[in-house]
Order: C-alpha cells, then structure tokens, then sequence
C-alpha cells in the first residue's frame, strides 16, 4: 500500500511540474508529407499537444528524431 501512495505522489508531483514549466514528454510520433515530415504528440500537464517538424534520415536538415522533451507555449505561471 506503501508503494502505492508514493507512487500517486510521484506522479502528482510530476504533474504540478508539467504544470508550471510548460514542458510536455513525447508520447508518439509519425511520418508525413511523403517521408518529409515529422509529426510528434506530447503530452504536458494541459492535455495532447502536435508539433511538426521537417525530417531526413541525415539530419543535416530538420531533425532525425522527435525530441523528448519540448515546452509548449502555454505555461500557468506567465
């Protein structure tokens, strides 16, 4: 029972810091336009965000990877 209520805790501090500093974790993402594109969804404090991205394989132009990380432009403190 322990382990379960500090693990409710854990997550709810987690939250609350999703919360005030905007920033959201990668959940999933895909390829689009042909393979030109990147689509990746994260989720933060506030619900689902989509953010899109230019892709190549090289990644001398655009990114490889979704980040795992990315702060949305919404934040509670501003």
């Amino acid at each position: 029972m322990k382990l379960f209520i500090r693990a409710i805790v854990l997550l709810a501090v987690i939250w609350v810091a999703m919360l005030f500093t905007g920033y959201g974790v990668l959940t999933g993402s895909s390829k689009n336009a042909a393979g030109l594109g990147l689509q990746c969804s994260y989720l933060t404090a506030r619900g689902v965000i989509t953010a899109q991205y230019l892709h190549t394989d090289s990644g001398v132009i655009g990114v490889t990877d979704c980040p795992l990380l990315k702060k949305s432009g919404e934040v509670i403190d501003n």
